[in-house]
């Protein structure tokens, strides 16, 4: 005669697979797919909807003036908060020996020319069309460069952090074919048009969304640090 047992008790959850509040971090992560996303979203439906461009000639910066402007603009700015966010993200959650402050400085420099590419082209081109043709060239040459070099900086500084190393390749090889393109686009004449630079920043904001991918994981503990 079988005899009757009590079911199990179910076994507690381990403290780290009990639901937590997202962490600051974690949100950073998820601060800058988002971005990237939606940046990717507007750009991308403004290449349909301006007939009056020709996606392939045009720059993208040629969309923040006329109809919807003002919606790139802001998308502008916002993707530049998201730059900054992202940087800061990255700088908390690597180790102190990956740590630099050169990344951080970069992205935030390049943050500040891609808001004043927006913002100088809601008023300067009819106040003052001159100082508005410096004003954008000089904002959007800053962007470039220093938004490239920072991913080259950054990662660079994977390699020194033992949970971040698997990124390193990756990271490393992205950004050099953004840095390249970048200087292919400026100095090779058959790659001036306006397509050659919309690839550069699509893969630009390509590269935030995995950085926020890889942040967002590293965050919730699905990279874990090796013990020592």
């Amino acid at each position: 005669m079988s005899s009757l047992r009590d079911p199990p008790m179910p076994e507690p959850r381990p403290a780290a697979q009990r639901l937590s509040p997202p962490t600051p971090i974690r949100l950073a992560g998820l601060a800058a797919m988002t971005g990237a996303v939606g940046f990717l979203m507007v750009a991308g439906s403004l290449q349909l909807v301006r007939g009056d461009l020709d996606w392939q000639r045009a720059t993208l910066s040629q969309y923040l003036l006329g109809p919807w402007g003002l919606l790139l603009r802001t998308t502008y700015c916002v993707l530049a908060a998201t730059i900054v966010v992202l940087a800061m993200g990255l700088r908390a959650q690597l180790s102190s020996r990956a740590r630099s402050a050169a990344p951080l400085l970069l992205f935030c420099m390049g943050a500040a020319g891609l808001a004043g590419v927006a913002l100088g082209d809601s008023w300067l081109p009819q106040s003052a069309p001159d100082f508005h043709h410096w004003f954008h060239h000089t904002c959007a040459i800053t962007a470039f460069l220093c938004v490239t070099t920072g991913m080259l900086l950054q990662a660079w500084r994977f390699r020194l952090d033992e949970a971040w190393r698997r990124y390193f390749p990756l990271a490393a090889a992205w950004s050099s074919i953004c840095y390249a393109l970048l200087w292919l686009h400026a100095l090779w004449p058959p790659a001036g048009p306006g397509w050659v630079q919309k690839l550069l920043i699509a893969l630009i904001v390509i590269a935030m969304w995995l950085g926020g991918w890889w942040l967002w994981r590293a965050a919730s503990g699905a990279v874990v640090r090796p013990q020592r």
